[in-house]
């Protein structure tokens, strides 16, 4: 578990901390001299049965706030100092509302220095800071009188802070990527650079690739340790060090993140749940120029409300935060504002989307969108998401998002009967909205072949833009093969019609294939190109083309190179010479070479035969030599392999 301190400046933190831990967190010679922190201290406690209390020791003074900021982030439990003798002073308020805003609702407040005062006082600091805790989330929170000096109180503290942690439920959570929070750097002789910080998400282990985000600087771990000792792994909720090379310890600082390469996606605008303290006497207006405070990271920001409506004070709303530099931030995380001169706390509150786009931030769809990731959950997110039509959900941005490994996207997906579309950039969709229409398709299509049986079908992009345009090109175009492949509809260049439709079906067409056929199959494997069967059999060479294209649109033709057409049994035929050459290839892989001399044909056209192949997705090239993906059979017919091409030219040469 790990514990942050709060409170005023000379209210006894740092000492309480030493005398539970008899650690010294000030660790600076300027705090030694001046009797104050200044930065983050650290300490541990170690308990009886193996588990961990650290301690993150803040500096109370007002000026240092945003080390104190820096501190607090990632922590699992409060110990608020407040003194006997001064009661609740104004970094007591700061110090409790920074914690209120950043969700903390486990602690303990630690009246201290009681012996310095009577038990009067004692009970009216307390009735104080009950009163100031109330509208918190620390509202409960036992309020314990203690003495680091007399070690009054002391053993009712450790003991809260032991029950605690054993009551602490584990925050590493499976299928979640590393992510670590950078609260301090420096270098160890024999070692380089050594960064601290808490785990947030997932776990390290030396020997992993990561990176420093938002910098982008690759790194590996080298080693981890916790409380000083080698530790194999790091998980979300340690307090660790990492060692890490690839990096001078010049590069990186607090405010950065250690972090797996998918989740890495620095951001210039984020959308964000923002509460503005109800003690501030104005209201937020658009535009504001404030201090970002999230994790160990801050930067100037400007607020950009909905629409621009300002935002009233006690009240909470979205907006976007505009950063003057990037920053890396995940769905949920925490962040508090400070105004332009970072003189006090203004209000803060949840990341949203940590990728905002610029545009149509106020648009109903873009709303809508927002509303859906407020349900904090992945599967309560993407469920609200599918809800809203005409509006995808761009899976890898959802996945990095919520930091979401590929294994539990999956699971997600399935769990909200989405169906995942595209491969250059997959989309989720509501299978229900992909079933209609996908019957939507097929009943325009047969409506278009009723009207004009002859047309080579609907251009794709053009069925597109009528049914779909809310679908990018590259998931409609998976659509379209996924119904291809349930042999549905036909796909012929870039025209899709249904599957049976033959807009050669007409007498003059039937007359021209009895004629075309026989010399197609007279020609093997190297069939005659356009030109050569316009010559041979004295037709207009144009009026063939379109003919040959309208035919390949039905299945029973297929153009494998900008002039040369094979009919479909052809090509089941070269197809099992493919896999009989496969089977007897070292690990199925042969190569064209190996390919020509099983068909006969030459080098050029052998590989023309090889891609269309590859665009079938019978075969699959790897490098310079390809393996059987599909059984061609589903996509072509039965087929025996071709002949050797010995035999072949003897059977060729025989007279009848």
């Amino acid at each position: 578990m790990i514990v942050a301190t709060a409170g005023h400046i000379d209210h006894g933190k740092t000492l309480l901390v030493k005398t539970l831990t008899g650690v010294d967190t000030d660790r600076l010679p300027e705090e030694k001299a001046r009797g104050i922190s200044i930065d983050l201290g650290f300490a541990y406690l170690p308990l009886a049965d193996g588990a961990l209390i650290g301690f993150v020791d803040v500096p109370g003074h007002e000026r240092f706030i945003h080390n104190m900021l820096a501190g607090v982030c990632g922590i699992d439990f409060a110990l608020l100092a407040v003194a006997a003798d001064d009661g609740v002073m104004p970094q007591t308020v700061e110090h409790l509302q920074i914690l209120s805003l950043l969700g903390i609702g486990r602690g303990v407040a630690a009246i201290t220095k009681i012996d310095r005062v009577d038990p009067a006082r004692v009970d009216q600091v307390k009735a104080e800071l009950r009163a100031l805790l109330a509208d918190s989330p620390l509202a409960a929170i036992p309020l314990l009188p203690v003495s680091a000096v007399t070690g009054a109180g002391i053993e009712p503290l450790r003991q809260a802070l032991i029950d605690a942690t054993r009551a602490q439920a584990a925050r590493y959570r499976e299928g979640q990527h590393a992510r670590l929070a950078v609260d301090r750097t420096f270098s160890v002789a024999g070692s380089g650079t050594i960064v601290t910080g808490t785990m947030f998400n997932g776990e390290i282990r030396p020997g992993d690739q990561l990176l420093v985000s938002p910098k982008g600087l690759p790194v590996r771990v080298r080693g981890i340790q916790i409380r000083g000792k080698v530790a194999e792994r790091a998980r979300a909720g340690d307090r660790c060090a990492i060692n890490l090379s690839g990096v001078d310890v010049g590069a990186v600082a607090r405010g950065d993140w250690v972090l797996h390469e998918a989740i890495h996606a620095p951001s210039w605008r984020m959308d964000v749940r923002f509460t503005l303290l109800a003690t501030e006497r104005q209201p937020l207006e658009h535009w504001t120029p404030v201090h970002l405070h999230l994790a160990t990271a801050e930067g100037l920001t400007r607020v950009a409300t909905v629409k621009g409506a300002p935002i009233a004070p006690g009240t909470s709303a979205q907006a976007q935060l505009v950063l003057d530099q990037p920053m890396a931030a995940l769905h949920g995380d925490r962040f508090i504002l400070r105004d332009q001169s970072a003189s006090r706390t203004l209000g803060g509150g949840t990341v949203i989307d940590p990728l905002a786009q610029a545009s149509r931030r106020a648009s109903p769809a873009r709303l809508a969108a927002l509303t859906a990731l407020e349900q904090g959950a992945p599967e309560a997110a993407l469920a609200a998401l599918l809800k809203i039509p005409g509006q995808p959900v761009d899976c890898k941005r959802f996945e990095v998002i919520f930091n979401i490994s590929a294994a539990r996207a999956a699971s997600i997906y399935k769990s909200c009967d989405a169906a995942i579309l595209g491969r250059e950039q997959r989309v989720a969709v509501a299978r229900a909205s992909v079933t209609a229409l996908c019957e939507r398709m097929l009943a325009r299509l047969a409506e278009f072949h009723r009207a004009q049986p002859q047309a080579p079908g609907i251009d794709i992009q053009v069925l597109r833009k009528e049914l779909a345009p809310w679908l990018s090109a590259d998931a409609f175009a998976f659509l379209v093969r996924g119904l291809a492949d349930e042999r549905k509809l036909s796909v012929s260049g870039s025209n899709v019609l249904l599957s049976g439709h033959d807009p050669t079906s007409n007498a003059a067409d039937e007359k021209m294939w009895r004629e075309v056929l026989p010399v197609l199959l007279e020609g093997g494997f190297s069939p005659p190109t356009v030109a050569e069967l316009s010559l041979k059999l004295g037709t207009n060479e144009a009026k063939l083309k379109n003919f040959l294209h309208r035919k390949s649109t039905a299945g029973e033709l297929m153009r494998v190179t900008d002039d040369r057409f094979y009919p479909k049994a052809t090509l089941a035929t070269l197809a099992a010479t493919a896999a009989l050459v496969a089977r007897s290839a070292s690990k199925g892989l042969f190569t064209a070479a190996q390919y020509r001399d099983a068909t006969g044909i030459g080098r050029t056209l052998a590989i023309k035969i090889l891609e269309h192949l590859d665009k079938l997705g019978i075969t699959l090239r790897i490098g310079d030599a390809r393996k059987m993906h599909k059984d061609f059979v589903p996509i072509l017919g039965l087929a025996k392999p071709a002949p050797a091409p010995r035999a072949q030219e003897k059977s060729f040469s025989r007279k009848p």
